[in-house]
């Protein structure tokens, strides 16, 4: 796996990054998700760089111009609900690509640590010979990717896979790597090293799902 992160440069990406951890500043929900749009569309900059492009005559009122266009057929993916921030930064740069969503969520059995990532919906188009651009902006424990990838199977193969995410831990990138084919490419904001008992990355953010759209029963 080609692991890309780009918080190790200084960048105004760092800003965005800061701004989501701060528990001032992440009390606003509507900022927070602006915030992780934002994200979403400096990653997705930097990922178009690695896209294939032919280069196309365009048509302007004083002539003609060869510019070189991408052509790779994208599926967007994400993983509901705190991936749809995220989803919406991508979509603002890759406006033509087609969309998929899934449902994944941590179960906990009363009060215990230990949970199973449970999948429960699932709507996307064909994945056959396509860029599949999957996007979870947190990689915690990275099983709700592994599950998320165990349900793409049946929509065919596709070329190319490119991982989008926000913050993740090292333990979690460390296990995805043995799950996706090595040609995998991880964009990534920043990395954590810990994750605490409950498999939630420390500092990390939190729970990007509740700051994003309030918190859950």
């Amino acid at each position: 796996m080609v692991i890309h992160s780009l918080g190790e440069e200084n960048s105004l990406l760092n800003k965005f990054v800061a701004e989501i951890r701060d528990t001032h500043i992440q009390r606003d929900s509507m900022r927070f998700r602006r915030n992780i749009e934002r994200i979403g569309e400096i990653l997705g900059y930097e990922l178009s760089k690695t896209l294939n492009y032919r280069n196309q005559a365009v048509e302007t009122p004083l002539g003609t111009k060869e510019m070189a266009m991408p052509v790779d057929d994208l599926v967007l993916c994400s993983v509901l609900r705190a991936g749809l921030p995220l989803h919406q930064g991508l979509l603002n740069y890759f406006d033509n690509a087609e969309n998929a969503f899934i449902s994944a969520y941590r179960h906990h059995r009363g009060d215990e640590d230990a949970f199973e990532v449970i999948v429960k919906y699932f709507a996307a188009p064909s994945l056959e010979n396509k860029t599949l651009l999957l996007t979870d902006p947190m990689l915690a424990t990275g099983k709700t990717l592994e599950n998320v990838l165990n349900a793409l199977k049946n929509h065919g193969k596709p070329k190319q896979i490119h991982i989008i995410s926000v913050i993740g831990s090292q333990s979690g990138i460390d296990h995805i790597k043995t799950v996706f084919p090595k040609n995998t490419q991880l964009w990534i904001a920043a990395i954590d090293t810990q994750l605490n008992s409950k498999g939630y990355i420390v500092p990390g953010i939190g729970d990007a799902g509740d700051l994003a759209f309030g918190v859950k029963l």
